[in-house]
């Protein structure tokens, strides 16, 4: 399946402002229509509340754990209550939407989901750390994710049975967990960092889960210092990132992750409200960066993935429709003059 599959030209991250479920399906579906314009996702709309944001909205599909929501965030408790139902209600309405603007498509679809640490990283246990501190706790909750994953994607499977599902596990918090960076309940010390051998570990299982048999599996992280070359040895076919925060310390792993056959999904269009570079311009440093490593411009278009530079939920519906038509404009101007 991973075999030359093409994410397409654009794409977007995954969350979108507002709470129109139908609108915002359509506007997806709409702006990224395969193959001419890139691959579609399924959205996600955070506004909405508890259990529409990132954390809780995987935390819904968690397979015999739940989480409810405390004033501190989500913490794992016993049985599911109204968080875990409304979760998981906001997550059926999404993919009923989906649904429906999907009959008949047949090209790659995006769903995304929190990874293992970046949960582990926020979910509390009852005594209020966050599941990291405990490596039990961050074993039971990596099998419960893999678990819901596979029903989650089956799901949506059953639901759009000639899309190719690409799974995209978010991880903006895994150079803290790999760092030792992520505060403790008091706020005055930070858990111990984890070893880098448990951490790929736990993502290649969870990778695993779809990749290779079912399709592919993209890494994001809108944070600084991605770890490309931990992320390649998970087995992740794609890593998504902000092209903003590269520097050039990160162009041999760059390089090497484009030689190996790793995609990029390149976040080139901002996720503030400000005017829009022509596409040309949105994509220069992408460009720059392909001539400072030496690589030959026709991998581009097949190694490379517009997208904005992470979610879009904090902007206007009308800036972010213009961000993801801009994705696909900016990926046509990657296309047709590489060099």
């Amino acid at each position: 399946m991973e075999e030359n599959f093409s994410f397409g030209a654009a794409t977007g991250i995954g969350s979108m402002p507002g709470g129109d479920a139908r609108e915002t399906a359509k506007t997806v579906t709409g702006t990224f229509e395969w193959p001419e314009a890139g691959m579609a996702h399924l959205p996600e709309l955070p506004a909405r509340g508890p259990g529409a944001d990132m954390i809780g909205r995987t935390a819904g599909i968690l397979v015999e754990l739940y989480a409810r929501v405390e004033p501190s965030g989500w913490r794992i408790g016993d049985r599911p209550g109204r968080d875990t139902k409304r979760a998981r209600s906001w997550l059926g309405e999404d993919l009923d939407a989906l649904e429906e603007f999907t009959q008949g498509y047949e090209g790659p679809l995006k769903v995304q989901a929190v990874g293992p640490w970046t949960l582990a990283a926020a979910l509390e246990l009852r005594n209020g750390e966050v599941a990291l501190s405990d490596p039990g706790a961050c074993r039971d909750l990596a099998g419960s994710l893999a678990e819901g994953l596979r029903q989650h994607l089956a799901e949506v499977r059953r639901r759009i049975p000639g899309a190719q599902l690409v799974l995209q596990l978010d991880e903006p918090s895994l150079i803290a967990v790999l760092r030792g960076q992520v505060k403790t309940a008091s706020g005055y010390r930070t858990h111990r960092a984890v070893d880098r051998q448990l951490i790929e570990a736990t993502l290649r299982d969870i990778i695993g889960v779809h990749s290779p048999e079912n399709g592919p599996v993209v890494v994001h992280s809108c944070a600084p210092d991605v770890p490309f070359a931990l992320l390649r040895r998970t087995g992740a076919t794609a890593i998504s990132f902000d092209f903003s925060l590269l520097t050039e310390r990160d162009d041999d792993a760059i390089g090497e992750a484009v030689e190996g056959g790793t995609k990029l999904l390149a976040g080139v269009v901002p996720t503030t409200e400000s005017p829009l570079s022509d596409p040309a311009g949105s994509v220069m440093g992408v460009r720059t960066l392909w001539r400072r490593l030496g690589l030959h411009p026709g991998l581009l278009a097949e190694a490379v993935t517009v997208t904005p530079t992470c979610g879009l939920a904090g902007v206007s519906p009308a800036y972010a429709r213009r961000a993801l038509a801009h994705c696909v404009k900016a990926a046509r101007s990657l296309a047709d003059n590489p060099e």
